[in-house]
């Protein structure tokens, strides 16, 4: 039987024991009904994770005793950094929650042109908690024990400005080339505009970084599908896949 993962910011020790905060404490009291005896895996991104014992289900906050550490990663070799223009909806939760099961290690939410979505300043804030919570969730379900680092909102030119080394990829379905066609490489930067595209000169100033354009093919995809399907050929041609 699967065990539930939970992650915690806590420090972690063997034999010691902690309690949980409200949240993941309501998960495994009221909704998976646990009780004293039973065990979950916790883990705090500092790497491995612990083998767990619920020992209070009488209170709040659940009460576990680390009974077992366990050597276990399962990080790709492959270094991919997202940079999302925001979409609208539930879009962009979809996306980084399917972005974290597929292996990526950092996330930067941009602003575009044609993005239309609207945040700053608190609305900005809220949102990226929850983009937060989302991280959170898609590596205890993933069996992550590295929760992706989401970096600060940003506009596209002071992403270019400072975008992270290694192999430099935007999606251009008009002049670029097929991904079966890169050298391999283990560290890249994946750029994904929004629901609009990219105006012909963002794309020109990425390609003026070393930007390089790749495409998925004769079909137009959504944004949430083009990132996901690239992050997928790349872990299948340079990852773990």
């Amino acid at each position: 039987m699967r065990i539930s993962r939970f992650y915690t910011p806590q420090a972690l020790t063997l034999n010691a024991e902690i309690q949980l905060d409200e949240a993941p404490s309501r998960h495994i009291l009221k909704v998976l009904r646990l009780r004293a005896g039973a065990e979950v895996i916790l883990f705090n991104g500092q790497g491995g994770e612990f083998r767990a014992e619920l020992t209070n289900d009488q209170s709040k906050k659940a009460s576990l005793k680390l009974v077992e550490w366990l050597d276990r990663e399962v990080e790709s070799p492959l270094k991919i950094h997202l940079a999302q223009v925001i979409s609208k909806g539930d879009r962009m939760d979809f996306t980084i929650q399917k972005a974290v099961e597929l292996g990526v290690n950092e996330i930067t939410p941009l602003f575009s042109e044609r993005c239309d979505v609207k945040l700053k300043g608190p609305r900005l804030e809220k949102k990226m908690e929850h983009w937060r919570g989302i991280i959170t969730s898609a590596c205890e379900q993933s069996g992550r024990n590295t929760p992706p680092t989401l970096l600060p909102a940003m506009t596209l030119q002071q992403w270019l400005e400072q975008r992270p080394q290694g192999t430099g990829l935007i999606l251009d379905p008009h002049r670029g080339q097929s991904i079966k066609t890169l050298e391999p490489c283990d560290q890249v930067s994946l750029l994904v505009g929004p629901e609009g595209g990219l105006t012909d000169q963002e794309v020109d100033q990425a390609r003026e970084k070393s930007m390089q354009g790749i495409t998925l093919g004769p079909r137009i995809l959504r944004t949430e599908t083009a990132a996901l399907s690239v992050i997928s050929v790349l872990q299948s041609c340079f990852g773990d896949f």
